[in-house]
Parts: C-alpha cells; sequence; structure tokens
C-alpha cells in the first residue's frame, strides 16, 4: 500500500473536497454549508491535516487556527467564551495509529470537543469526557406521547404536568415562526442573559443570521413561537434533516417563567407526531432535560499540549506536502 504520507490543506475548495469525500453525512452539523456559515463569520485559517496512502486519503483532522487562544481547533472555529460550540465532531482515522501520526503533524496544540467517539479510541489514551448530549428517540414510545408521559415517575409527572396546566388556555397560541422571527430570538437571548448571551458575540450572531437563511433556503428550518395573550413568549430555532430534528437556540421572555417546559414539551409531541427518528436537544446539562428523561450520549475531548513549532501557513499558500 505504501508508506503514509500527510497533507496540509488550506485552500476552501480544496477543503471541502477532502471533507465530504471523508466526512460521513448523517447528522445536521457534518453538512458544510452548516460549518461555513460559522467560517464565514469567524474567518479563521483552515488546517486540514490528512493522511494518505497511495494517494487516497484514510485519515483527516479538519483544524482551524485559533488565533487568540494560540491552539488549533475543530473547523470551523467558532467559538463563545473562548470555546467552540459546533457538536458532533468526528476522528476520521482507521486507527488510533494514524490519529496520533496526524496530531505529530499538527504544528502546535490541538484543543478538540464534542467528539462522537469510536470503537478503539477511548482505549488509546487520546481522549477524555468532555460534556454530554441529550436526546428522544419517539420509536421507543411507538411515536405515543402518550406513552412517553405515563412512563415518567407519578411524583414527576404530577410536578411537570401542574408547572405546564397554568399555560392551557385560549390565550396560549403555539405555532410556526417564520425566518423574521429569529431577530426577536436572539433580542430575548441578550434580554435574558446579557453579557454572557450567545449573541452578544457580534461573530457568533451573524453566524446563526447566515445560518438561519441556508436553513430557511433548503426549506430546512424550523422555527417555533409561543405566543400569551397576544405577547411572545418563547421563539426557538430547530432544523429538520433526514428525520432528525435539532434544536440550535432559543428565547423566553421572563415575563412568563416557565414556558420554556411548555415548548420543550410541544417539541417532543410534535416528534411523536411525524414520527421522527429523535430530537436532539444538544449539550448543556439542564434539570430539565433529566426530568424529562431525554437519553444521555457522552461526547469526549481531546486535548494536545506542545508548543508551537513553525508558522502557522496561511490559507494563500493552498496545499503544502508535509513529510
Amino acid at each position: 500500500m505504501g508508506r503514509i504520507k500527510h497533507v496540509l490543506y488550506q485552500d476552501p475548495a480544496q477543503c471541502r473536497r477532502i471533507w465530504e469525500n471523508l466526512w460521513p453525512g448523517r447528522v445536521l452539523f457534518d453538512m458544510w454549508p452548516v460549518r461555513w456559515c460559522f467560517h464565514k463569520a469567524y474567518d479563521r485559517p483552515l488546517a486540514f491535516h490528512a493522511a494518505e496512502q497511495a494517494g487516497r486519503p484514510v485519515g483527516l483532522l479538519a483544524l482551524s487556527w485559533h488565533e487568540e487562544a494560540g491552539n488549533f481547533v475543530q473547523f470551523p472555529g467558532e467559538t463563545w467564551q473562548g470555546k467552540t460550540w459546533i457538536e458532533q465532531n468526528r476522528i476520521i482515522a482507521g486507527t488510533p495509529g494514524i490519529l496520533q501520526d496526524l496530531l505529530d503533524a499538527v504544528p502546535g496544540p490541538v484543543h478538540l470537543r464534542y467528539i462522537k467517539c469510536r470503537a478503539g479510541m477511548t482505549g488509546a489514551g487520546l481522549l477524555a469526557p468532555d460534556e454530554t448530549r441529550y436526546l428522544f428517540f419517539p420509536a421507543s414510545f411507538r411515536y405515543n406521547f402518550d406513552t412517553f408521559w405515563q412512563s415518567f415517575a407519578g411524583k414527576t409527572r404530577k410536578k411537570l404536568a401542574a408547572d405546564i396546566r397554568k399555560f392551557e388556555s385560549p390565550d396560549v397560541c403555539i405555532s410556526p415562526g417564520r425566518l423574521s422571527d429569529m431577530a426577536h430570538l436572539f433580542q430575548l437571548n441578550i434580554n435574558a442573559f446579557g453579557p454572557d448571551a450567545y449573541f452578544s458575540d457580534p461573530r457568533f450572531l451573524r453566524a446563526f443570521e447566515l445560518l438561519a437563511d441556508f436553513l430557511d433556503k433548503m426549506g430546512l428550518l424550523q422555527m417555533t413561537c409561543v405566543h400569551i395573550r397576544g405577547k411572545l413568549a418563547a421563539v426557538d430555532m430547530g432544523a429538520l434533516w433526514k428525520g432528525t430534528y435539532t434544536l440550535l437556540a432559543g428565547g423566553t421572555s421572563p415575563e412568563f417563567p416557565g414556558v420554556a417546559k411548555l415548548i420543550n414539551r410541544h417539541h417532543l409531541q410534535w416528534a411523536c407526531s411525524r414520527h421522527l427518528k429523535y430530537v436532539d436537544f444538544l449539550c448543556g446539562d439542564f434539570n430539565w432535560k433529566k426530568r424529562f428523561r431525554l437519553v444521555p450520549i457522552p461526547l469526549y475531548a481531546l486535548f494536545t499540549h506542545k508548543s508551537i513549532q513553525k508558522p502557522v501557513i496561511h490559507a494563500e499558500e493552498r496545499h503544502v506536502r508535509c513529510a
């Protein structure tokens, strides 16, 4: 088969080609255009390290250079409070040895988060536990929301029902939203969290504007709005792709405490009615996710700590063979 060569790609067209050649298209975040929305907002230098054997790619670290932190992160390098945000990243390497060779070829520290683990990688000592994502599988309850609801412990079910019951009136309306409702979502989020809000960072805000526009044009955008007494109480942004429903962002009004439980229950009911494969509520160890008995799925992190060995090559140099 020949020896393995390491190749650094930095030209966007070449990076997209090798991404779409090697990266499985199974979840929303696997889509190149989805990640490209964030790349356009953050504009970090690309550094795609590939392992090639006999002219064929057999491994890939799809990285971006995070200049402020001085390390390489998962493409596209979007960050919020110094940490990358996009989940379900992957290690593209046939063996732990290929991965180690790729890491050795990177001229500086690598910080990867939210990795979906393949069998054999954790035992190689390369990955550490990171955060937990939470999923709902309608098929586990035969797509019947009442069956799911009855699976709760009696005390928990009664407490949730009481919390939600106060919103069950003719004054409450849950309806599909539109792209224009993103502006309300942004404002609700910023009002609630101030400088700690996702969208207080103009780059993150711009990335979501681009993402929402892309999803809308592709017919994938799912906006959900809750109005109470004619006032906007909650807005959620999601995407429906390949039978999976991913909740990406949301905002609630402090005038209606507890409304988040109502809209989250709606998402679960809607998923059952549509016979979806699963609903992905992403990471974030919020109590409501455990109370709603969502399925926890661990994700992993990979950190190397070597110092910078040589200058970062800029994008205009296209690609360089590295041994």
